[in-house]
C-alpha cells in the first residue's frame, strides 16, 4: 500500500497469490481485502498481471453478493478506504473461519473428470459410467477440501472428515449453504447466456451474531468455471472455453516444463486474457 493508505492507518498483514490483507488499530473486527492485477498458474503467479483484473474480480463478487440470499462479510462502515484502491477492495468483517473450501461441481470436467477417467469417481464419489468431459452431472456435487497452509496443497476430503474436523453442525451447514448458494446462482447466471459449471466458497462464523457467513471472493473468475450456455448447446470444440485464466494455463503448459522460473506472458496472452474477465462482467452484471 502506498504512503497514503498507511496514513489512513492501514497495516499490510497477508498477501496470498492474488489477494492482501490490511487491518486497522483503531478497529479490529474490520479488515480489508484487496485484489490484485496478479495471476497465477501451476503454483506460481507469474508476469505480468492481467490488467484491471483485481477491479473486475471485486466488482463481479459485490454484484453477487447482492444477488444472493446468504449473510456476507461485507461490512456496512467503517475507517476510510485509499482512493488508489477502492475499485478493487472490500471494506469486510473479520470472521472466524473455516478450514474448508467448499467446492461444488455441476459438471464432469477438469479434475474431476481426469478422476473419473481413471476410477469411475469424482473426489471418491462414484458416478454412472459413459459420462463424457463436460456432462451435467445427475445432481451437483459438494467435494469439500482441506485448506491447506500457505505454500502447500488444499487436500479433497470426504464429507466425513469436513464433520471430523468442525463438527457435524458446521460440516452440515456448510454444505447445504455450498449447495443452495450454487443452484440459485446457477439460475440467475443461465437467465444470462451462462452455465456455472463449478465453483468454490469459503465460510467464516461471524463472532458478533454467530452466523454463517460467506466470505473471500465468490463466484467470480477466479474461483469459478463458466461456459457460453449457446455454444456448450451448440457442441464442438470450444463449448468448454471458460471465462477465466484458461488462456494463460494453456499457454503456459504449452510454452514451460514447469521448471524453474515460468516465462513472461506475452502481450498477446495477457489481453485476450482481461478480454475473457471483462466478457464475463458484461454478461452477468448487464
Amino acid at each position: 500500500m502506498t504512503d497514503a493508505g498507511a496514513m489512513l492507518g492501514w497495516t499490510h498483514v497477508y498477501s496470498g497469490k492474488v489477494r492482501d490483507l490490511y487491518e486497522h488499530a483503531e478497529h479490529p473486527t474490520l479488515m480489508l481485502v484487496v485484489a490484485s492485477d496478479r495471476v497465477s498458474a501451476f503454483d506460481h503467479v507469474l508476469e505480468p498481471g492481467i490488467p484491471g483484473k483485481g477491479a473486475l474480480l471485486t466488482q463481479l463478487t459485490r454484484w453477487w453478493f447482492a444477488q444472493l440470499d446468504q449473510p456476507n462479510h461485507l461490512a456496512a462502515e467503517g475507517p476510510a478506504v485509499p482512493a488508489e484502491l477502492a475499485d478493487r477492495a472490500m471494506l469486510v468483517n473479520r470472521l472466524d473461519m473455516h478450514p474448508i473450501e467448499c467446492v461444488v461441481r455441476g459438471y464432469l470436467t477438469g479434475s474431476g473428470w481426469a478422476e473419473y477417467r481413471e476410477s469411475g469417481t469424482v473426489c471418491g464419489i462414484p458416478l454412472p459410467a459413459g459420462l463424457n468431459d463436460g456432462d451435467r452431472l445427475p445432481e451437483p456435487l459438494y467435494t469439500p477440501a482441506f485448506k491447506a497452509p500457505m505454500g502447500e496443497h488444499d487436500e479433497n476430503i470426504t464429507f466425513e472428515r469436513s464433520v471430523e474436523l468442525v463438527g457435524a453442525s458446521v460440516a452440515t451447514a456448510l454444505r447445504d449453504a455450498s449447495l443452495a448458494i450454487f443452484a440459485a446462482a446457477s439460475e440467475i447466471a443461465l437467465s444470462r447466456g451462462v452455465i456455472l459449471a463449478d465453483t468454490k466458497f469459503e465460510f467464516g462464523t461471524d463472532p458478533a451474531t454467530g452466523e454463517l457467513t460467506l466470505a473471500d471472493e465468490v463466484l467470480t473468475s477466479d474461483s469459478s468455471r463458466y461456459w457460453d450456455a449457446t455454444l456448450y448447446a451448440a457442441g464442438g470444440p470450444s463449448r468448454l472455453d471458460s471465462f477465466d485464466k484458461q488462456i494463460v494455463r494453456n499457454w503456459l503448459a504449452a510454452n514451460w516444463d514447469k521448471q524453474g522460473t515460468p516465462p513472461a506472458l506475452p502481450d498477446e496472452i495477457v489481453e485476450r486474457t482481461a478480454a475473457r474477465y471483462r466478457e464475463l462482467i458484461e454478461r452477468l452484471c448487464a
